[in-house]
């Protein structure tokens, strides 16, 4: 017989890992309560949930509903940023679901060292996520001053007579259009490269695609050229935000903006332990 239950794993901490009795009632999906299930020196954040709605089957049916999908993802980022706040934790992906306390227990031996050897590496440091954006006006204005090839053709567009400067121009609009993807490449390697030494790992994700709604939001804060997270031990985050402030101010001027968020649980350093799935 079917059982009306499953077992939902926000993600693995140490088997003495103590969750406090104010997080148990309310704090995870459908203000279910958050437990520990434990097998040897690793544990699983559960919640008890209702088969009904997160058996696999409803799954594939509710996952595809934007309204219901959101507050399910706040309530699983909420567990997992109050434990990465509180101690090490690898972060499961959303709806690891299992069919019960001995479902779990298997899984956290079968995989207590890839496990275990995840939350050694995230016990080191914190997460943090830098974006960086170009304002495509202000960096075609300091592109003479950054690129070589702009500077000789705007300066024999300058000295050209009015026939010949037309041809040089639009030769240089073409130019531009290439050298602002030039330059933020540039600029984005060269911040992960001052940044690297400084944490204890860095992982640059793909710039991600927007819906043409998004991409009008997005077109205000400029073009994303660096979409990266840092894992930062935390007695080097000082010496990472000063780094970082240096960055800022230099280029800043040129037409790159940043936004430095943190700490976050870390997703991008566990993803090999992450994806073994229920």
């Amino acid at each position: 017989m079917a059982s009306d239950s499953v077992w939902y794993v926000y993600g693995i901490v140490s088997s003495d890992f103590a969750l406090p009795a104010t997080m148990a009632p309310g704090w995870g999906l459908d203000d279910s309560g958050v437990t520990l299930e434990r097998a040897g020196d690793v544990a699983a954040i559960v919640s008890v949930l209702d088969a009904d709605t997160y058996g696999a089957a409803a799954l594939e049916t509710n996952t595809a509903n934007v309204e219901w999908l959101s507050p399910r993802a706040l309530a699983h980022d909420r567990v997992l940023t109050w434990a990465s706040d509180h101690g090490a934790v690898v972060p499961l992906p959303m709806f690891s679901v299992f069919s019960g306390a001995g479902a779990v227990q298997a899984m956290l031996r079968e995989r207590h060292a890839q496990l275990t050897s995840a939350l050694d590496r995230v016990g080191a440091g914190r997460e943090y996520a830098l974006r960086v954006y170009r304002i495509d006006d202000e960096l075609a204005a300091a592109l003479p001053e950054l690129s070589p090839r702009i500077r000789e053709l705007s300066a024999s567009a300058a000295a050209a007579s009015p026939g010949q400067r037309y041809l040089i121009e639009r030769k240089l609009a073409a130019e531009q259009r290439t050298e602002l993807r030039v330059v933020s490449q540039a600029v984005a390697d060269r911040v992960a490269a001052a940044l690297a030494p400084r944490a204890i790992d860095i992982v640059r994700s793909a710039i991600p695609r927007f819906s043409a709604a998004e991409s009008a939001d997005a077109s205000s804060q400029g073009t994303m050229v660096l979409n990266a997270a840092f894992l930062v031990a935390a007695d080097r985050l000082s010496d990472f935000q000063r780094e970082l402030t240096d960055i800022v101010e230099r280029e800043q001027p040129n037409g790159f903006r940043f936004d430095f968020t943190g700490p976050w649980p870390p997703y991008h350093f566990v993803r090999e332990a992450a994806d073994g799935g229920p």
